[in-house]
């Protein structure tokens, strides 16, 4: 599983063309176009040459447009170049969890297929196939180019759809053995608790008190589900309708309590009286969108379950996000990853400002 958000479009919307890139600009880094080229033809139609276009924004896997001289659209998703922990970027463990949802009520690409190989391009990929919509992410743009009406579509396609993820039998679609089952907060706590000791860049003891606190205060797990473990708003692709045409970014997903995904909902989510973003370029917080307590309010109906002990959630997903984004700071800051870029570095204040919300949160949950 990986440690940083994906921050990235599936779709034209923030390259502004479904155009294929010109020739000069075929060759990307990480990408060898003949091998892939032959691997395609192993798998689907294709007619060479293929075209790539980098889909900009992301901070952990490589995601590529593909076209090929036929306008065949598909989208490679492969790892960093650089930095790259085994466990953190398994292409075939997210190839598996969409290939067994395809069929299902959950709205995903469609597989084309997973390559172990890495003398094809360098690293282990997979491909899927190319999702017409559009991307959330960059507020400037959500903001010019849809209404108040488009926006609360979203958001009640966005819960919606969560609940129907949270409905899925994970031994119906075959994934029952994607991770172990009970006790999934304690869990989380642990294996994030540990990371925090290997990403760290300085002291922030917010982080270790809220840790403490939440160990101690674990709610009974409500029920096992398939958990997305990153569900936001920008790792939705949307169609024109404001309904949800795929889920992506699957690098986190297990099984486990599904309450823990409406938590980091919640915490990703900026209502406009918020004073904190939790990421750049937050749209959720333009007229329109539905207030977290109106999208937690929506998915206790759809799902029935018990949200009594919700704060928890919160409080652990501001926590673990913290984390998240040291992780992503620390890695930049020792130039695994190239020049940091502005976003990256705004976490310097973002994680002990995330830490302080987790030990807030804390306070409130506390039975």
């Amino acid at each position: 599983m990986t440690d940083e958000p994906d921050r990235r479009s599936h779709t034209s919307t923030r390259n502004g063309s479904k155009s294929p890139p010109t020739q000069e600009h075929a060759r990307e880094a990480g990408i060898d176009p003949a091998g892939i080229a032959a691997w395609m033809a192993t798998q689907t139609e294709v007619t060479p040459p293929l075209r790539f276009e980098r889909i900009t924004g992301g901070l952990s896997n490589l995601t590529y447009q593909m076209w090929d001289a036929a306008g065949g659209h598909w989208v490679l998703r492969r790892p960093p170049l650089h930095g790259v922990q085994q466990s953190a970027h398994d292409m075939e463990r997210e190839h598996r969890i969409m290939s067994a949802l395809e069929p299902s009520a959950v709205p995903v690409p469609s597989m084309v297929g997973h390559c172990e190989d890495p003398a094809v391009t360098g690293a282990p990929f997979f491909v899927m196939g190319y999702v017409d919509g559009r991307v959330m992410a960059d507020e400037d743009t959500v903001d010019r180019t849809t209404d108040e009406g488009m926006r609360a579509r979203v958001s009640r396609s966005l819960i919606d759809t969560l609940a129907v993820l949270h409905d899925v039998d994970p031994d119906a679609v075959g994934l029952g053995d994607l991770g172990r089952r009970a006790d999934y907060c304690a869990r989380q706590l642990k294996r994030w608790r540990g990371q925090w000791e290997k990403v760290r860049t300085r002291d922030v003891p917010q982080i270790v008190q809220a840790h403490d606190r939440l160990v101690t205060d674990i709610p009974t797990q409500a029920g096992t589900s398939i958990v997305h473990g990153d569900y936001r708003l920008d790792n939705l692709i949307v169609d024109d309708d404001g309904d949800v045409a795929a889920v992506v970014d699957w690098e986190l997903c297990t099984l486990g309590d599904p309450l823990a995904d409406l938590g980091m909902l919640w915490v990703y989510w900026k209502d406009a009286s918020d004073d904190m973003a939790t990421l750049p370029q937050t749209a959720s917080a333009l007229p329109g969108f539905l207030r977290k307590t109106d999208l937690v309010d929506r998915y206790g109906q759809a799902s029935g379950r018990d949200l009594s002990e919700f704060e928890f959630y919160i409080a652990l997903g501001y926590w673990r996000l913290a984390i998240i984004l040291e992780g992503v700071f620390s890695r930049f800051s020792s130039g695994a990853y190239g020049d940091m870029p502005p976003q990256v570095r705004s976490f310097e204040q973002t994680v002990p400002a995330l830490a302080d919300a987790a030990l807030t949160a804390t306070e409130r949950s506390g039975r």
